[in-house]
């Protein structure tokens, strides 16, 4: 067997394994392991956030009509915080899954995509001796991603067209790297579409587009050639695309800013740091110094990847990680799971050593037990799925 194909077998499975061992105590509905009670079933995966309110926009497509007649409290301006890429793949595969396993796996599919995708980007770039167990890491690190990837998300698929968009930008850019890869217009064409995609998926895609931009203004300023900022043009299917998506909800809401009106779903605040505010909404506690640890390592991942001449990449993880600066949300280890990937790649000597391989066995229980601990509270108060299915 070739051996690209062994490992890409290697990695699908290890999705497949890692997910449904998160799954079993849920199919099982056990009462009591290690403490922790599922007793409540496969239901509580179904009702993770934030997962039935994008099959409400699945079904609806943020039809203010169709929305008020479902059972549930929240205004039809809410969903407008809510990005159209994810439901528009949770509807095409409904039909044959129905919408609640759909979403599912659509998660599932795409940590699928994207853990292969990462793997080519390491290999390919040679970024790493040790592509497939580097992946193996990117699937585990950080805890929060394991959470995210197991229940109803669009961070998984936000993720694949990121990685994929950085891919195709560093064949244009970085193409040195790896001698036998080729750039060329088409690779710019490639890495706007997917970036552009990614931007239709969530809203930080905008600081994909943001980070790229700023490397390509400072490409040229080096260069003294302003042809060279000129040929990335492509890279304006990006504000299309949000602009696109702002157009939707000016046509389905009466307002081309609905997404600004949707409540408090916009976490950015000004000064910085006010996530260590105890006052502000979605913080209200003093617990907080693993934040800490997070900027910490996000900053030390992004001066890394400068100093390994991995520019782009080190230009998304700092824009992204200075943007986060500012969002006074509690959550914030899912706000900086986009550069997850690329912090990893910063730290790669570090985490395939084989220190870090026995303290990775050693803490494989405890990755396990906090992801179900935050995935059994982390539910929506809705006793009857019927609707969603």
């Amino acid at each position: 067997m070739d051996k690209t194909v062994k490992h890409l077998l290697i990695i699908t499975s290890f999705v497949i394994i890692s997910t449904f061992l998160i799954w079993l105590p849920h199919f099982l509905s056990l009462p009591n392991f290690w403490g922790l009670n599922f007793s409540n079933g496969f239901n509580t995966i179904f009702r993770n956030f934030d997962g039935l309110e994008y099959i409400i926009i699945a079904k609806t497509f943020y039809d203010p009509v169709q929305i008020a007649n479902i059972p549930q409290l929240l205004p039809h301006t809410y969903y407008a915080s809510h990005f159209p890429g994810f439901p528009i793949l949770i509807a095409l595969f409904a039909p044959f899954l129905g919408f609640l396993k759909s979403m599912l796996f659509v998660s599932l599919l795409f940590t699928i995509a994207s853990a292969i995708a990462f793997y080519y980007l390491v290999r390919n770039f040679k970024l790493t001796n040790n592509p497939l167990f580097l992946t193996m890491i990117f699937l585990l690190l950080p805890a929060r991603w394991i959470i995210v990837r197991s229940v109803s998300s669009p961070e998984p698929v936000f993720i694949f067209f990121v990685i994929l968009s950085l891919y195709f930008f560093l064949k244009v850019t970085h193409h040195e790297l790896s001698s036998h890869i080729k750039s060329g217009n088409s690779d710019i064409w490639m890495a706007a579409i997917f970036a552009s995609v990614a931007q239709l998926t969530r809203p930080p895609g905008a600081l994909l587009g943001l980070a790229l931009g700023l490397y390509v203004l400072w490409q040229g300023y080096q260069k003294k050639s302003f042809k060279y900022i000129l040929s990335f043009y492509p890279f304006i299917l990006i504000p299309i695309t949000l602009f696109s998506t702002f157009y939707l909800y000016g046509i389905k809401y009466g307002d081309f800013f609905a997404y600004f009106h949707s409540g408090d779903n916009i976490h950015l605040t000004f000064p910085p740091f006010q996530i260590f505010n105890l006052n502000q909404f979605w913080v209200g506690t003093i617990w907080l110094e693993d934040i800490i640890y997070i900027y910490i390592l996000g900053l030390l991942g992004g001066f890394l990847l400068i100093k390994q001449k991995l520019y782009p990449l080190a230009f998304f993880v700092l824009t992204f990680l200075t943007a986060s600066f500012f969002v006074a949300h509690r959550d914030i280890s899912r706000y900086t799971l986009p550069i997850a990937p690329f912090v990893i790649i910063a730290f790669q000597h570090i985490l395939i050593s084989k220190e870090f391989k026995i303290i990775l066995a050693i803490l494989a229980l405890a990755l396990y037990l906090y992801s179900q601990n935050y995935i059994l509270q982390n539910t929506a108060p809705v006793p009857d799925l019927s609707y969603y299915d």
